[in-house]
């Protein structure tokens, strides 16, 4: 047997990982031996083998020979694919120039992208990127940069304090961050937890506000209140490196206790204490959540989180939020993006930067000189969400509805019709494409509307050299544990034989991934084989409060509370909360969604038969009282209907569920039902993508981003057994 350094992806987080491999098969993955990594590990990276080694798995090119989604595939070469490929493309392009060609990826499953799907799409001309990450840390990192340039890094080995805004880390789900804060809650550190649920964090909690689901912005407000009325602030560091402080405090002044208790639905008296904890026990964190960034009020929310860490003091200190910036020996994917090389002309194109431009190449443009000012580069693209296309209005124009047509989509790993909201749209949007390429494991729904799909590898089957995703100045080697099976290739591969397609292969010159990896390395003069027998993480030297010598990559060189970006772009400057429209009687109860059930990640992992056992179908969470009043029962089948659309699933009756309160499991479908447009494996069925609008009151203003913490809904009876 033989062990191999490896870094699971099987979702994002990015565990260190061993592999043990056998006449060339990996056999187990266990946790690292590092004092570091230790127990970061879950179910998903435990069953990993056998999930890359399901039978179902696409191990050959598939090209469609029927109607789009009739299920009639052809198995084709690489070579014949890619040739296709490349002639359908370019006669997009020329016939509705290269804005025509989007691309939808995702951090995960068959692999990052390297930046390369930047790089090529930016020489093309192309400016229609999107991913997940727009409603999933992605936005955050942009939306942070607002304020202060960069997206911090909680330091959990020497905080005090964990602020968590429904995030709820467990043991197998953001498993690094579980331990995290099993490590600071034994030390005797504080653990402050917001979510309507009584979660499994909430149950360690040493404060646990239930708060109404959607209302983080106002709860924060509402912490500030107290923060500046009890003088419990920086006032040093707000004096020196802050701008717009008494235009912050006037509209906090808007927001007293009894307002946001009002709001939110939690006892004032709770609030206050929860508020000092935060600034009195610090330094504190409030690491990121995957429920801020899905609301209607996100960029306020997102803000106002930033705003705490400034105000407090627990900006790039010890123990509180570090601001990391690029590693100074190591190329970033953000350099290899070359975002420079696209035309302004171009940029203005970007689909959704007119109305939605927050994260996009216009709101993104006045950080450009501040960021090569502090940062060394002027585009810092942070989990891949610095410079995107709106998704909703991509989704519109390959629908038909936009300025202009976009009549080609690349699908890597996405699974995109049910990773966004308005599947309706999507769906229709799909249905009108010229080309659909999907890069993919197994035949997920949206593979099944493509015309090529082509087989992906797994991260048990090639090198990787993480970056934390632009986020940390933090490189982990992955080494390559076996061959991947059958025809299978890297996303290095798909982009380097689209680039050849398209005439274009000096823009990735390199030969083989590791070739690429060697480059970005060449200034620490070691190569990626020697890299990852060396390290299991390598960082630059971390150090402190570095804004003391360059100041902040904003355009004031400041923490911009008053943010002159936003000013600029015609919103609100300052932190807000948007009430909720008013109560529709056809949806009296409120649902949220989004949420990923441990043993699946996003749409993955429903094929495989140990995942499948525990989580056998899709079921939703009520509160015993809200199964009584409608007559709800546990294990029933029910519809549940939004505006939007309906999907069926079982009841689930929890005593940790407030009143009122509908919670929806994140991309249900069922592999094993029947393909193709009639049914997608049941994605039109099951799927909460179905039940989420995209507009109007339930779009986060700034971003364009849907509200997913909320949403009315219903709960219609079925007559009998319905699957």
């Amino acid at each position: 047997m033989e062990t191999r350094k490896a870094v699971c992806a099987s979702c994002d987080i990015a565990c260190s990982v061993v592999t043990e491999v056998q006449k060339g098969r990996v056999t187990r993955v266990r946790s690292s031996d590092n004092p570091l990594f230790k127990d970061n590990i879950c179910i998903k990276g435990i069953v990993a083998p056998k999930n890359f080694a399901n039978p179902n798995r696409v191990l050959y090119p598939q090209k469609r020979v029927g109607e789009r989604g009739s299920g009639e595939w052809q198995r084709v070469s690489w070579d014949e694919a890619m040739a296709d490929i490349g002639m359908r493309l370019k006669k997009i392009i020329t016939e509705h120039g290269p804005e025509a060609w989007a691309v939808s990826t995702s951090q995960w499953n068959t692999g990052t992208d390297h930046g390369l799907g930047r790089r090529i799409m930016n020489h093309v001309g192309s400016p229609n990127w999107i991913s997940g990450v727009a409603l999933c840390a992605g936005n955050t990192a942009a939306i942070n940069r607002l304020t202060y340039g960069w997206y911090p890094w909680p330091d959990y080995d020497n905080t005090n304090c964990i602020v968590l805004f429904g995030h709820n880390p467990g043991r197998n789900s953001w498993v690094p961050v579980y331990n995290q804060i099993q490590r600071v809650k034994a030390r005797g550190g504080k653990l402050i937890v917001m979510d309507p649920r009584k979660s499994e964090c909430a149950e360690l909690a040493d404060i646990w506000l239930p708060l109404k689901a959607g209302t983080d912005a106002a709860m924060a407000l509402g912490w500030l209140k107290v923060i500046f009325d009890e003088k419990l602030y920086d006032q040093r560091f707000i004096e020196r490196w802050t701008l717009g402080f008494d235009d912050l405090r006037k509209r906090v002044d808007e927001f007293p206790l009894e307002r946001v208790g009002a709001i939110t639905g939690c006892d004032p008296v709770v609030i206050a204490q929860a508020a000092r904890m935060y600034a009195t026990m610090g330094p504190a964190v409030i690491p990121w959540t995957p429920i801020t960034d899905q609301q209607r009020n996100s960029t306020s929310a997102i803000r106002l989180q930033s705003i705490l860490r400034s105000v407090c003091g627990y900006l790039d200190v010890p123990g509180g939020e570090m601001l990391m910036g690029f590693h100074p020996k190591i190329i970033s994917e953000s350099e290899i993006e070359m975002h420079h090389v696209l035309p302004e002309s171009q940029k203005a194109k970007q689909l959704g930067s007119d109305k939605y431009p927050a994260f996009t190449y216009r709101g993104q443009a006045a950080l450009l000189e501040p960021c090569k000012r502090v940062w060394g580069h002027a585009y810092a693209n942070q989990v891949t969400g610095c410079f995107m296309a709106n998704p909703s209005a991509v989704f519109r124009a390959m629908a038909g509805e936009g300025p202009y047509p976009v009549k080609a989509l690349f699908s890597l790993g996405n699974n995109t019709l049910m990773g966004y909201a308005n599947m309706p749209l999507i769906l229709k949007a799909l249905l009108n494409q010229d080309l659909i390429v999907v890069h993919e494991h197994v035949m997920t729904p949206t593979a099944q509307l493509a015309d090529y799909v082509l087989p992906g590898d797994s991260w048990l089957e090639r090198p990787w050299m993480f970056d934390g995703y632009g986020w940390l100045s933090m490189y982990k080697p992955s080494q390559k544990s076996m061959e991947p099976p059958g025809e299978c290739k890297s996303i290095f591969e798909v982009w380097k034989l689209t680039a050849d397609a398209l005439g274009m292969s000096a823009v990735v010159p390199w030969e083989s991934l590791e070739d690429f990896y060697d480059y970005r390395l060449a200034k620490l003069g070691i190569n990626f084989e020697g890299f990852a027998s060396t390290y299991e993480v390598h960082f630059d030297e971390i150090s402190f409060r570095k804004y003391e010598r360059t100041g902040f990559a904003t355009p004031s060189g400041k923490v911009e509370l008053y943010s002159s970006i936003l000013d600029s772009l015609g919103f609100d400057p300052l932190p807000y909360f948007r009430a909720e429209p008013p109560a529709d009687p056809n949806y009296p109860l409120s649902m949220f969604t989004g949420v990923r059930e441990g043993e699946y990640f996003q749409t993955g992992g429903r094929h495989v038969p140990e995942m499948r056992a525990r989580k056998p179908e899709p079921v939703l969470f009520i509160s015993p009282k809200t199964a009584r009043d409608f007559n709800l029962t546990e294990g029933e089948w029910v519809e549940v209907e939004t505006r939007t659309g309906k999907i069926k699933i079982l009841v689930g009756v929890r005593d940790n569920m407030p009143d009122g309160l509908v919670r929806i499991p994140h991309g249900w479908w069922k592999p094993e039902t029947e393909q193709g447009l009639g049914n997608l494996s049941g994605a039109l069925c099951y799927a909460d993508a179905m039940l989420c609008p995209d507009d109007g009151d339930f779009m986060d203003i700034e971003q364009g981003i849907p509200h997913l913490k909320g949403l009315p809904c219903r709960i219609n009876k079925l007559p009998g057994l319905a699957q």
